[in-house]
C-alpha cells in the first residue's frame, strides 16, 4: 500500500464528515495513513470504518512515538483532544482491530519460524561429445579405424528439500556413447583412454542417483543412497581434485581411481572435526535390494571407505588420506574402471581389495594450481594369491585462463597397472611395461550455461605394453546446463 499525505486522497471517505476533517488535519501534520494506489479503501461501509480505524490507530502510534522521543511539544493540545474524541467514536473498531493484529502477529511469528516449504527444483545437464582415435593401435597392436563418434549424455536432477537444510536428489540419465575402451572389448581393448562421459543406456532414461542428505548438528552430514555411482556421490572425492572433476575429459583424470571400487546403495558420513579437518565414511553395495544368497547389504559385493582430509592456507591446500576395502565375487569386478586389462581382472576368483590413496590440490595463486594422487591396491584373489596395482598422476591447472570461468589443465599419470602378482595367479604374469597417460584440455565458458572443452589424450604403450604403438584420442565436449 502506498503512503498518503492527505485524507482527501481517500475517495470513499466523505469530505463533509467530521471524522474526515479531523483525520485530514492529523495526516497533513504527521503523514500517518496508507491507502491503495487508486485512493480507495475498496470495502463496504462497515469495512470502511475498520479501515478508517486502522488509519486512526496509525495516527495514535505516530503521536506516541513523538512523545516517547521527547518531542511532546510538537503535538498540540487540540490534536490530543481530537485523537481522544476519535478514539471514543471508533472504540469498538479499534478494539476489534487490535485483537486481529494480535492474532496476525502470532500467526506471522509462527510462519517465520516455519517459513520453509517443501520445494522441488529441476535442473539438468546435457553433454554433446565428439570422440575419435586420431592415431595408434589397440591393446593387441592391431590398427584402429579412425572413426569419429558423436553422442550425448543427459542428466535430469530433481532436488527436493523438506527443511531447507536437507536435500533429496533424484537423477535420471540417458546416454549413447559407447566406451572406446573396456576390458578386452571396445576399440582400444583396454580401459585406458576412456572419456569421462561415456556409457550407453540405449537412449533410455534410467535412475542414476537416488540420495538423501541431511545435517546432524552443525558439522555433520549424513548420506543415504538407494542407488548411485560410487563414493563420489557421497561427496568424498571432488573436493580433493576441484580443477579436474567436471573439467578433465578422461575418466582417469577426474580423481584417484581407487574411488571406483564402489557403487550402489548404502550410506555415508561427512564430518568436520574442525574447520580444517574433514572425515568421510562410506559403505556401498550394488545388490542391496537382492535377498538371494551372496547379495543384500552384508553378504555380497561391497565397498567401504574411511578418509581424512586436511585443509590449510585458507583451504587453498587440501590433502586426503584414503582407505577403501572392497569385495567382489568372481563376476563383474569392483575394479578401478581405468587402466590395464590385468588391473581389472578377477581371474575367475572372488577378490578382496585393500586400497590406500593420497590425493590433493594446492592453489598457489588465483590462476595456478597443482595437484595429483598416488594409489595402491592389494588384490587378494581368494584361494589363489595376491597382486599389487599402482596408479599415480600429477596435474597443473590454470583457473580463469583467458576469461572468468575458463580453465586450462595438463595431467600426466599412470593408469592402474598390475605390478606384482603371485605365481599361482595368471602364471605370475604382470603388466610388462609402463604406459603414461598425458592429457591436455581447455574448458571455455561461452555463457553461464554453456561451455565447450576440447581435449587430447595421449597414451604411451597402451595397456602397459611397449609393443603397442602410442594412441592419441581427440575429444570435443559441449555442456549445456539449465
Amino acid at each position: 500500500m502506498a503512503q498518503l499525505t492527505s485524507v482527501s486522497q481517500l475517495s470513499d471517505v466523505q469530505p463533509t464528515d467530521w471524522a474526515f476533517q479531523a483525520l485530514q488535519s492529523l495526516v497533513e501534520r504527521y503523514g500517518v495513513i496508507a491507502g491503495y494506489p487508486d485512493g480507495t479503501f475498496r470495502g463496504n461501509r462497515a469495512l470502511t470504518r475498520y479501515e478508517f480505524a486502522a488509519g486512526l490507530n496509525a495516527a495514535l502510534d505516530r503521536v506516541n512515538e513523538l512523545i516517547a522521543a521527547g518531542l511532546a511539544e510538537t503535538v498540540t493540545r487540540e490534536d490530543l483532544a481530537t485523537l481522544q474524541r476519535l478514539q471514543e467514536e471508533f472504540a469498538a473498531e479499534l478494539a476489534t482491530l487490535r485483537g486481529r493484529v494480535d492474532v496476525l502477529e502470532a500467526r506471522t511469528a509462527e510462519l517465520e519460524a516455519n517459513q520453509f516449504s517443501t520445494t522441488t527444483v529441476l535442473n539438468g545437464e546435457v553433454i554433446f561429445g565428439l570422440v575419435s582415435v586420431i592415431d595408434g593401435n589397440n591393446a593387441n597392436d592391431e590398427p584402429i579405424d579412425r572413426n569419429p563418434t558423436f553422442g550425448y549424455r543427459v542428466r535430469l536432477n530433481l532436488e527436493t528439500s523438506f527443511t531447507g537444510e536437507d536435500l533429496l536428489t533424484t537423477r535420471f540419465q540417458a546416454n549413447n556413447i559407447t566406451p572406446l575402451g573396456g576390458t578386452n572389448e571396445g576399440v582400444l581393448q583396454t580401459n585406458e583412454g576412456r572419456v569421462e562421459f561415456d556409457g550407453d543406456s540405449d537412449n533410455e532414461f534410467q535412475l542414476g542417483l537416488l540420495r538423501y542428505r541431511f545435517p546432524l548438528g552443525d558439522r555433520t552430514n549424513i548420506y543415504l543412497a538407494a542407488t548411485g555411482n560410487g563414493f563420489v556421490d557421497l561427496d568424498a572425492s571432488a573436493q580433493l581434485t576441484p580443477y579436474l572433476d567436471g573439467s578433465a575429459v578422461s575418466l582417469f583424470a577426474l580423481r584417484n581411481p581407487i574411488y571406483n571400487y564402489s557403487s550402489g546403495a548404502g550410506f555415508g558420513i561427512r564430518h568436520f572435526l574442525t574447520d580444517d579437518i574433514e572425515i568421510n565414511l562410506g559403505y556401498l553395495v550394488p545388490d542391496a535390494g537382492n535377498p538371494d544368497p551372496g547379495s543384500g547389504l552384508f553378504n555380497g559385493k561391497y565397498g567401504a571407505l574411511a578418509q581424512a582430509i586436511f585443509y590449510g592456507f585458507d583451504q587453498r591446500l587440501r590433502i586426503g588420506l584414503s582407505y577403501i576395502n572392497s569385495y567382489t565375487p568372481s563376476d563383474e569386478f569392483f575394479g578401478p574402471a581405468t587402466g590395464s586389462n590385468l588391473a581389472n581382472e578377477t581371474f575367475d576368483r572372488p577378490v578382496s581389495v585393500n586400497s590406500y590413496g593420497v590425493s590433493g590440490t594446492f592453489t598457489l595463486t588465483p590462476g595456478l594450481a597443482v595437484g595429483g594422487w598416488v594409489g595402491y591396491s592389494n588384490h587378494r584373489y581368494i584361494g589363489r594369491g595376491d597382486g599389487n596395482v599402482w596408479t599415480w598422476a600429477a596435474s597443473v591447472a590454470f583457473p580463469d585462463l583467458g576469461g572468468e570461468g575458463n580453465l586450462g589443465g595438463i595431467l600426466v599419470g599412470m593408469e592402474p597397472r598390475l605390478t606384482e602378482i603371485d605365481d599361482s595367479v595368471n602364471g605370475g604374469e604382470t603388466d610388462p611395461d609402463t604406459s603414461l597417460h598425458l592429457e591436455a584440455y581447455y574448458k571455455y565458458r561461452l555463457s553461464d550455461n554453456i561451455e565447450i572443452t576440447p581435449g587430447v589424450i595421449w597414451l604411451t604403450a597402451p595397456n602397459h605394453d611397449a609393443d603397442n604403438d602410442d594412441a592419441i584420442i581427440g575429444v570435443l565436449r559441449t555442456v549445456f546446463r539449465f
